[in-house]
């Protein structure tokens, strides 16, 4: 299995220089791009433009975005969830770089492996377009870690922050520092978090909801000439004493080593407009535990592992002055393990183990193309398409264990499977006005969970999850459209988008087995059911009433049905949101309000239950003092000001969110 992963590694590293062999282009840009591929693409900077709370987690800044939200099961590391698809129909990366959750209850996602110090901006796909680096239903996150360049003359930079929350008492500190010239740069980077447990509106306090954080990260850059370039990254990040109050365990650790080596060649006079290599490897390590919970039926260890190795080749061109040309080769290979300990509490008895991932072994092998054409001022277009290869191997003791669920004796150690994406968006620019219309049609392989998880139990639904390796790929097809009006006053638009998602994946529940966990319901299997139907509607403005006041906000509609007319999980209601900001010189202060209408329409089949409305009001401010060359910025605000005790229904279990909380932050650049 190894040989051949190297085998497709090599082939499609080597992809991009066949292209290269075969073809003859004169480079040139496009005067006009209308084209919405990317939702968000944004710097960090730029995004705290909308949130004066600097050291907001990352977390933060993503609820901000369009067409995301986040199931929260506690005040840390919440997952990301593009079109109300969680992140098994999503794909989520860090500089383009694959990486895994090795928590079985996805209690780690990826997103809480990158610090507001270090992130730079986020690409964010919306459905079937996909993001360069893999297939994808819902739609693609990228994190872009902070980037250096470099400059004719050494010039180094750096600052230092540090802010403090009062809902959960969060100390927090950090700072970075960039040296750059013209043949090396370099940057260093640290963030460190220590929060106690948060309370909700009331003065309630939420047990178990503590936790403890460390990011550092590293960039190291070479210029080899004017057109060739190398840069080495790692990151480094470890949570402790983490506590989730909406499931039944903590962590005791949770600990990420990110790494990558990456080559640029960007020619001054080529038709290549830019050819990245990149080499990466990471590694991460999770241990849930209850030792801290004081009274478990059952005392219970489940540590999890996943390590990746991976390499993409990404080539930019121009073809006949107004095709812009992407062309990505992607491979990966993961490692993803997890065990389940059971202690008895009985003096000698021997305690019950299982693993609940069994060393399930993943090669991919991909190819993404993407061609916008820009047909002329007006008109442009934006094809794109992936093809990969999923080849999944499972442990022979993951065999004898799955092995007792599948009466037909096919289950077999090594699966292979054909994925990828299909997608056209078609816009218009006529004036103050923007159109665009887009289909397309996408597929994908079971998560390891769906396909080889043992016995993990769901707290929200209180069932025992199976995997099934077996499973027929889930498809979508999807259609999607927006108007748009701008001018430098006003702009609205509407979007929408509805995806038809055939061989739907989703647990049902199978009666001959009883579960395993303490206080279960019962077994639920993985499988395919005929079909489920997503769809959103989204509507949001922007009122520049003059140069210091501005008005803004939205309207979003969701629906999710399977093919039984059952509402489908963690679909949000009717969801609304206005600010208002103001401006003069270095002051800025915003007024906000969001909420949810009720959540009547609950997915009581998956064990949902019904959530009332809410309405959340802040104030934020901050404001730039120069001294000298230096700037120090200073934020203070009130979150839930009203002090309003509510759940929504991305809350697991329907913890409370947490109530009226003052901070301040400082950040002094050097």
């Amino acid at each position: 299995m190894l040989i051949k992963h190297q085998y497709i590694t090599s082939i499609l590293i080597a992809l991009p220089t066949l292209v290269v062999a075969q073809s003859k282009i004169v480079k040139d840009s496009l005067s006009n791009k209308a084209l919405q591929e990317v939702i968000v693409s944004q710097t960090a900077k730029n995004s705290k433009q909308n949130n004066t709370n600097a050291l907001a987690s990352v977390d933060d800044y993503l609820a901000q975005q369009e067409n995301i939200t986040l199931i929260r099961r506690g005040a840390y590391a919440w997952e990301p969830m593009i079109n109300n698809m969680a992140i098994e129909r999503t794909r989520q990366t860090i500089d383009g770089m694959q990486i895994f959750h090795a928590c079985t209850d996805k209690m780690d996602p990826i997103t809480s492996y990158v610090e507001v110090n270090n992130l730079d901006g986020m690409d964010i796909t919306s459905g079937s377009q996909g993001s360069m680096f893999g297939a994808t239903l819902g739609g693609s996150i990228d994190l872009r870690t902070r980037k250096l360049y470099f400059t004719e003359k050494k010039e180094m930079k750096g600052q230092i922050q540090t802010g403090f929350e009062s809902i959960n008492k969060q100390k927090a500190v950090g700072g970075n520092f960039d040296f750059t010239s013209k043949k090396f740069y370099i940057n260093g980077s640290i963030m460190f978090r220590d929060a106690d447990n948060y309370k909700a509106g009331g003065d309630k306090e939420i047990l178990y909801s503590q936790f403890k954080k460390l990011n550092a990260s590293g960039i190291v850059g070479y210029a080899i000439n004017p057109s060739n370039s190398l840069e080495a990254t790692i990151i480094y990040d470890k949570a402790t004493d983490v506590g989730y109050p909406a499931l039944p365990m903590d962590v005791a650790l949770a600990e990420a080593l990110i790494t990558s080596f990456k080559h640029t060649y960007t020619p001054t006079d080529s038709w290549i407009d830019k050819w990245e290599t990149k080499l990466y490897y990471n590694t991460i390590t999770h241990k849930m535990d209850d030792t801290n919970r004081p009274i478990v039926p059952i005392r219970m260890d489940m540590p999890g592992w996943s390590d990746t190795y991976g390499a993409y080749t990404t080539l930019s061109t121009t073809l006949k002055d107004n095709h812009h040309l992407n062309i990505n080769a992607n491979t990966y290979y993961n490692k993803s393990f997890a065990e389940m300990t059971m202690l008895s509490s009985i003096p000698g008895a021997t305690n019950m183990f299982a693993y609940t991932w069994p060393n399930v072994k993943t090669n991919y092998g991909g190819l993404t193309v993407k061609d916008h054409w820009q047909i002329d001022d007006k008109n442009s277009l934006l094809l794109s398409g992936t093809l990969g290869i999923n080849f999944n191997h499972v442990s022979q003791k993951g065999v004898d264990q799955l092995g007792i669920f599948l009466n037909d004796n096919s289950f077999k150690q090594n699966k292979t499977r054909t994925v990828g994406n299909l997608a056209i968006n078609y816009e218009r620019a006529e004036n103050i006005w923007f159109y665009g219309i887009g289909m397309g049609y996408g597929n994908r392989a079971p998560s390891v969970s769906e396909g080889y998880g043992y016995y993990l139990f769901n707290s929200g639904d209180r069932y025992d999850y199976i995997g099934n390796p077996n499973l027929k790929n889930e498809s979508s097809y999807e259609g999607n459209f927006f108007i748009k009006y701008a001018t430098p006053a006003f702009s609205s638009k509407l979007s929408g988008s509805v995806f038809y998602l055939k061989n739907y994946i989703i647990g049902v529940i199978d009666p001959i087995y009883n579960a395993m966990t303490f206080g279960g319901l019962g077994v639920k299997k993985y499988a395919n059911i005929n079909h489920a139907i997503q769809g959103s509607l989204d509507w949001n403005f922007t009122y520049n009433i003059d140069t210091h006041w501005k008005v803004s906000g939205g309207l979003t509609y969701s629906y999710g049905k399977d093919s039984n007319s059952n509402t489908l999980p963690f679909i949000a209601p009717l969801a609304y949101r206005t600010s208002v900001d103001y401006r003069y010189n270095n002051l800025k202060t915003q007024v906000s309000l969001k909420g949810n209408a009720v959540k009547n329409n609950a997915a009581s089949a998956y064990g949902e239950v019904r959530t009332p409305s809410y309405a959340i009001l802040d104030w934020s401010t901050n404001y730039n003092f120069t001294i000298k060359s230096q700037v120090l910025n200073v934020g203070i605000g009130v979150e839930n000001i009203l002090d309003t005790y509510y759940s929504t229904y991305a809350d697991w279990n329907k913890i409370p969110n947490p109530g009226r909380n003052f901070f301040a932050n400082i950040t002094y650049k050097l």
